[in-house]
């Protein structure tokens, strides 16, 4: 669709709350929003030029547009999630989730039986959960079963067939895992008693069970029934020590959702923790692949409202690490600065982080778990899709590191055969750059690396990626020149967003097929540099090698930093905000010293 035509559907666009749907010429939907007014929010992609491919290319493919009107942002929000759900559009954040996840079902029959399942249909039964875990669930079943005595038999405990005296009681009856209400030992009402402990347990509630078990083993006692009494109390073990393995924090916490994020590239990584009554009931990671540049925010609001739908959450308290506008109003959002909230999101930052690099593990796993052969493969193809004139045995890929507004440095890594050789990693602390400027860094580093092979007369790897597209490449082809070695290896730059492939003086770039084994090879060196040239900056930090701007800035905390930083990424974004957007996120008073800070800064170059 073109601005043109754009222009005249732009008046009839509703200005109220609602989402709008973008379908191609195939009429399948590409897209779906949401938006506090639809006009506005519409005429936005048709009225601007936009840097990013992706969305640069969603507008080219636009031929219809639809609408929903609703009556709050709230509500759009809602429909907007549940919409992405359901036809998962191309050009929406895509969450890489599709696991079925197991359920405990209270069966809806006489005398419920409880019993693990996946699959979930509308019998009228009570389904607890999802769980993300099958050996959580036969935990948890297991655990039940030794506290309370519920049948496992598939017998029609009718009121009818009881009285007829249809059934004898069972082996689990002389264990006493089970009362016998088939020869009506046991009334609903107790067994119902029993299904209850059973939903206070899974919910983490554990303090009404042992009380109950409390009264009960009292009145065995009263009744000098001891050896029952004796039952009890080592159920009544059983549960403290289990309410000891799962309590994280004080009860009085009451019914809380976590949530963190971490980001890495167009690749985002949220995990959320479920907490009940002071004990995590669910932990999940899900990772999700960005497609329009959405911010750090757009990402964790999204992932916040499909893992509380997921999991059925009945929270009204959501914790995060940054300010973000959750659309739900009856949602409380908390970014705790310490105590035992700032411990839960620590927990769950320490949770993403892990599960991050463990994928990162399983990746260079499969990698290395492939034969000679295999590997030889790969190598044999990407020679001829990048058309080399060598097997590319000795892969090296550059990339710097400033993402947190800090001074520069970067890294590079080394794949021989396929596989890393992390002997021959290197890490550059930029010498010759002032500030920010990410083409010098990589003419400086890349210069310095091959100054060094070709004095100590060393082999020259066969291809050199070089992540930061058209404008690094160029710089980095500069260095090669001047030392004379131009023809003696291969450049080619790697576009961060769209995994295209540049070479030197060509207008056109190469795009791989997406699940070829070549590209998957370059994404799996690409995200190997950014691990640690991300480290290696991540260490300089800590050790106070060098600071950004806003140590400098009197009353100004790391803390502070820290939120700006997690929030806006750099520096250089948080200049751009204005002092509504900063207040939000950090308070008037810090937001007012920053303005005035970055403002005399401009003022003094001016």
């Amino acid at each position: 669709m073109t601005q043109q035509e754009f222009g005249l559907l732009a008046a009839t666009i509703p200005l109220q709350p609602g989402i709008y749907k973008y379908y191609d010429s195939n009429n399948e939907l590409l897209y779906v929003g949401k938006a506090k007014s639809l006009r506005k929010r519409v005429s936005s992609y048709f009225s601007k030029t936009y840097t990013n491919y992706k969305t640069h290319e969603l507008v080219q493919r636009i031929r219809k547009i639809e609408f929903t009107i609703v009556n709050s942002e709230q509500d759009a929000f809602l429909l907007e999630n549940s919409l992405i759900k359901k036809f998962q559009p191309l050009f929406n954040i895509n969450l890489k989730d599709d696991k079925s996840y197991p359920y405990i079902v209270i069966k809806n029959e006489p005398f419920p039986r409880v019993f693990f399942t996946r699959r979930k249909i509308n019998d009228g039964s009570q389904y607890l959960g999802p769980y993300t875990s099958v050996g959580k669930v036969r935990e948890l079943l297991d655990f039940i079963k030794q506290t309370i005595q519920l049948r496992t038999c598939k017998l029609n405990l009718t009121a009818t067939n009881i009285e007829k005296k249809k059934f004898k009681v069972c082996l689990e009856y002389h264990l006493g895992n089970c009362k016998g209400p088939c020869e009506a030992l046991q009334s609903l009402e107790d067994y119902e008693e029993g299904l209850q402990q059973l939903k206070n347990i899974l919910k983490g509630n554990l303090s009404p069970v042992i009380q109950h078990f409390k009264a009960d083993m009292q009145e065995k006692v009263a009744q000098l029934e001891f050896e029952k009494a004796g039952l009890i109390k080592k159920k009544l073990e059983h549960l403290q020590q289990y309410k000891a393995s799962s309590a994280v924090v004080n009860e009085r916490m009451g019914t809380i959702d976590v949530f963190s994020i971490l980001e890495e590239g167009d690749t985002a990584y949220v995990n959320y923790l479920a907490v009940s009554n002071g004990s995590i009931v669910q932990t999940k990671t899900i990772t999700l692949k960005k497609k329009l540049d959405e911010t750090a925010d757009e990402v964790l609001i999204f992932a916040i409202a499909q893992l509380r739908e997921t999991f059925n959450s009945e929270a009204s308290e959501i914790i995060v690490p940054f300010t973000i506008s959750y659309p739900q109003q009856d949602i409380v959002v908390t970014c705790p600065k310490g105590g035992d909230k700032k411990k839960l999101l620590d927990l769950s930052e320490k949770n993403v982080n892990y599960f991050k690099e463990e994928l990162r593990k399983k990746k260079l796993l499969l990698l290395e778990e492939k034969t000679a052969l295999e590997v030889n493969n790969v190598l044999v193809q990407l020679q001829k899709d990048l058309q080399l004139q060598e097997l590319p045995v000795n892969i090296e890929c550059f990339d710097n590191s400033n993402f947190q507004g800090s001074y520069p440095v970067s890294a590079m890594v080394s794949f021989k055969n396929g596989k890393p050789s992390k002997n021959d990693y290197r890490r550059f602390n930029v010498k010759t750059v002032a500030g920010i400027n990410d083409f010098a860094t990589m003419a400086e580093v890349v210069y310095r690396r091959y100054k060094r092979l070709k004095e100590e007369q060393k082999p020259f790897p066969q291809l050199v990626i070089i992540d930061g597209g058209k404008g690094q490449l160029s710089a980095a082809m500069e260095s090669i020149e001047k030392l004379e070695l131009t023809g003696k290896l291969t450049l080619v730059g790697l576009a961060k967003n769209e995994e295209e492939l540049f070479y030197a003086g060509d207008s056109e770039s190469l795009k791989l097929p997406w699940d070829s084994e070549s590209l998957k090879l370059i994404r799996r060196i690409r995200d190997e540099v950014h691990r640690y040239g991300i480290t290696f900056h991540r260490n300089q930090r800590s050790k106070g090698s060098f600071k950004n701007e806003l140590e400098h800035i009197e009353g100004i905390g790391k803390s502070t930093i820290d939120i700006l930083l997690k929030k806006y990424k750099s520096v250089k974004n948080i200049k751009v905000q204005t002092l509504g957007e900063l207040t939000t996120a950090i308070g008037k008073s810090k937001a007012i010293i920053l303005i005035d800070y970055f403002n005399q800064a401009i003022n003094a170059h001016s």
